[in-house]
Protein backbone atom coordinates (compact mmCIF):
# COMPACT_ATOMS: atom_id res chain seq x y z
CA UNK A 1 0.00 0.00 0.00
CA UNK A 2 1.70 3.39 -1.06
CA UNK A 3 2.36 5.71 1.70
CA UNK A 4 0.79 9.55 1.53
CA UNK A 5 2.32 12.18 4.04
CA UNK A 6 0.95 15.77 3.86
CA UNK A 7 3.33 18.79 4.08
CA UNK A 8 3.06 22.50 3.99
CA UNK A 9 4.94 24.21 1.57
CA UNK A 10 7.13 25.94 4.45
CA UNK A 11 8.46 23.01 6.19
CA UNK A 12 11.27 20.74 6.08
CA UNK A 13 10.48 17.53 7.07
CA UNK A 14 11.73 13.23 6.97
CA UNK A 15 9.70 11.19 5.40
CA UNK A 16 10.67 6.74 6.18
CA UNK A 17 10.37 3.67 4.47
CA UNK A 18 10.60 0.49 6.13
CA UNK A 19 11.67 -2.21 3.99
CA UNK A 20 12.54 -4.96 6.99
CA UNK A 21 9.56 -7.24 5.86
CA UNK A 22 10.33 -7.45 2.75
CA UNK A 23 14.37 -7.71 3.64
CA UNK A 24 13.49 -10.52 6.01
CA UNK A 25 17.34 -11.50 6.91
CA UNK A 26 18.74 -9.21 4.08
CA UNK A 27 19.98 -6.06 4.52
CA UNK A 28 20.11 -2.38 2.30
CA UNK A 29 23.47 -1.94 1.28
CA UNK A 30 22.28 1.52 -0.89
CA UNK A 31 19.92 3.62 -1.26
CA UNK A 32 18.53 6.25 -3.55
CA UNK A 33 15.98 8.79 -4.10
CA UNK A 34 14.40 10.27 -7.19
CA UNK A 35 12.79 13.55 -6.15
CA UNK A 36 10.47 15.23 -8.98
CA UNK A 37 10.90 18.80 -10.08
CA UNK A 38 9.50 21.10 -7.61
CA UNK A 39 10.62 19.12 -4.33
CA UNK A 40 14.09 19.22 -3.11
CA UNK A 41 15.85 16.99 -1.47
CA UNK A 42 17.98 17.91 1.64
CA UNK A 43 19.55 14.64 2.74
CA UNK A 44 19.07 11.25 2.62
CA UNK A 45 20.41 8.37 4.94
CA UNK A 46 19.48 4.82 5.64
CA UNK A 47 19.92 2.16 8.02
CA UNK A 48 20.34 -1.87 7.10
CA UNK A 49 16.48 -1.88 7.27
CA UNK A 50 14.75 1.98 6.64
CA UNK A 51 15.64 4.65 4.10
CA UNK A 52 15.16 8.28 5.16
CA UNK A 53 14.88 11.43 3.26
CA UNK A 54 14.65 15.10 4.54
CA UNK A 55 12.38 16.79 2.11
CA UNK A 56 11.37 20.62 1.12
CA UNK A 57 9.93 22.82 -0.84
CA UNK A 58 7.12 21.55 -3.19
CA UNK A 59 3.74 23.64 -4.55
CA UNK A 60 0.17 22.56 -3.80
CA UNK A 61 -0.55 19.42 -5.18
CA UNK A 62 0.38 16.15 -4.92
CA UNK A 63 4.07 14.64 -5.93
CA UNK A 64 5.74 11.25 -5.73
CA UNK A 65 9.12 10.56 -4.54
CA UNK A 66 10.59 7.18 -5.72
CA UNK A 67 13.20 5.06 -2.91
CA UNK A 68 15.59 2.37 -4.64
CA UNK A 69 17.17 0.11 -2.39
CA UNK A 70 20.36 -2.67 -3.72
CA UNK A 71 19.93 -5.34 -0.95
CA UNK A 72 23.57 -7.25 0.32
CA UNK A 73 22.70 -10.50 -1.41
CA UNK A 74 22.36 -8.17 -4.80
CA UNK A 75 18.33 -7.99 -5.28
CA UNK A 76 16.65 -4.55 -6.42
CA UNK A 77 13.40 -3.01 -5.23
CA UNK A 78 11.53 0.18 -5.69
CA UNK A 79 8.62 2.09 -2.85
CA UNK A 80 6.89 4.98 -4.03
CA UNK A 81 5.23 7.79 -1.79
CA UNK A 82 3.23 10.39 -2.45
CA UNK A 83 3.74 13.76 -0.71
CA UNK A 84 0.95 16.18 -0.53
CA UNK A 85 1.86 19.80 -0.28
CA UNK A 86 -1.03 21.74 1.34
CA UNK A 87 -1.31 24.76 2.76
CA UNK A 88 -1.45 24.35 6.73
Amino acid sequence: MPQIFIKDPEAVLDYEVDWSTWLGADTISTSTWVVPAGLTEDSSSNTSTTSTIVVSGGSVGSYTATNRITTAAGLTDDRTITIQVRER
